[in-house]
């Protein structure tokens, strides 16, 4: 992971981009990236969704949105200074307190979630 970050940071230096790598402009530039990734995904159903990776036009766009919002991740992160492992790690950390596995059973058991879901039908996990 540093090592890519890294060479995220040389490939924009050698092109003088630093001015234009603010959180704002990293953190917008990563929404748009994040939103090209779920455009492949638009309209389609849960089972064409579950296809696409079979399709090697589509696979190949999936991985580079992937890149792209890797990319632009790693550079946000960079710029504020966050390690995003350490970040994941805690966030992780917060959620197993906040979100019990006992608490995770019963809300399934009351209908809480989808059987076929892999997370709480509001946004719990994330937030």
């Amino acid at each position: 992971m540093a090592g890519l970050s890294r060479r995220l940071a040389d490939f924009a230096a050698a092109r003088h981009w630093q001015p234009f790598h603010t959180p704002k402009n990293l953190a917008a530039a990563l929404s748009v990236e994040a939103g090209e990734l779920l455009e492949i995904f638009q309209w389609l159903t849960p089972e064409q969704a579950a296809a696409v990776m079979a399709d090697p036009g589509r696979a190949h766009r999936v991985r580079d949105e992937v890149a792209d919002v890797l990319a632009y991740l790693l550079q946000f992160c960079a710029v504020v200074d966050v390690d995003p492992l350490t970040a994941l790690a805690a966030k992780i950390d917060r959620n197993e307190l906040r979100f019990p596995v006992a608490d995770a059973a019963a809300d399934r058991a009351a209908g809480g979630w989808a059987e076929e879901s892999t997370g709480p039908s509001d946004d719990r996990a994330g937030g």
